[in-house]
């Protein structure tokens, strides 16, 4: 049986043989647990090359917090954060690099400036445009579980989760996207209660029974704040630690973190343990 593999045109990532440490790095002022730490573009540069080498095989640039209660940018606003920063680093280094957005012209231009991969917290649901610039830039993308705030609770919530990420995968597949182009990530913290939050780490296996690649995002979020009364967001790495050996143990493929080195070592760890058998 073919191994699975997660397509880009700058490499094709093979699955099932290791866990992928997506680095965060946000170009904001108000990002919940970093903001404002990169908003020069030289400290974004140098943390940039930090994760890099310590760890990261994906880099996922943002240019809009999407934290509660978060203030939305306008595309050019937020281009202005991203595309430089693309740029800069493009021709130094041959990573992979996402860019967190739902508005397709900042995806468009991200593209443009060198960015393999487009990250959309609507799952390509939000702009209307979005399908579109995916698809005739043949972009590789990650869909992203995503609700009004108010829906949080209501339903069995996997069971949404799964509902609204066909619909997504099925946008872009009739927009002429490939199949091993597409990652799949439940959205943890976004439309969810604190408690269904838990659920999704627990009913993980169901997400990827889908058969695409999935990411999990937990890193430093309130759910582990919550569980272990931190309120700081620098004191969440044990919290977060544990929710990257879960993920790695239900099958997921990429974890998206702040934490590159720590979490780098986990997964090694955790796939020396577990991946064994299906390294080459």
């Amino acid at each position: 049986m073919p191994k699975q593999t997660y397509w880009t045109p700058r490499r094709t990532l093979p699955l099932g043989r290791r866990t992928y440490i997506v680095g965060i790095l946000n170009l904001t002022p108000d990002s919940f647990s970093d903001g404002g730490q990169y908003a020069s573009d030289d400290l974004a540069v140098q943390h940039f090359h930090a994760m890099v080498k310590a760890g990261a095989t994906m880099i996922d640039v943002g240019g809009e917090s999407t934290r509660p209660g978060y203030v939305p940018v306008t595309a050019d606003e937020e281009m202005a954060r991203v595309v430089p920063l693309i740029e800069a680093v493009r021709s130094q280094t041959d990573v992979l690099i996402s860019v967190d957005t739902s508005k397709a012209e900042v995806a468009d231009a991200a593209l443009a400036a060198g960015a393999d991969i487009v990250n959309d917290v609507w799952g390509a649901q939000k702009d209307p445009d979005m399908v579109d610039v995916i698809a005739r830039n043949e972009a590789p993308c990650i869909l992203m579980h995503n609700r009004p705030a108010e829906e949080a609770g209501t339903g069995d919530v996997m069971e949404s989760i799964i509902r609204f990420l066909k619909k997504s995968v099925a946008l872009v597949c009739e927009a002429g996207l490939r199949k091993d182009a597409i990652c799949l990530d439940p959205g943890l913290g976004f439309g969810k209660t604190y408690e269904e939050n838990w659920e999704v780490i627990r009913r993980l296996p169901e997400l990827k029974a889908l058969g695409y690649p999935v990411l999990l995002g937990a890193s430093r979020k309130s759910m582990i704040a919550k569980l272990l009364d931190l309120p700081d967001p620098a004191d969440r790495l044990s919290g977060t630690l544990a929710t990257t050996a879960l993920g790695i143990q239900a099958g997921v493929d990429f974890i998206r973190v702040h934490d590159v080195l720590e979490n780098s070592q986990c997964a090694k760890v955790m796939d020396h343990c577990l991946r064994y058998d299906q390294r080459d």
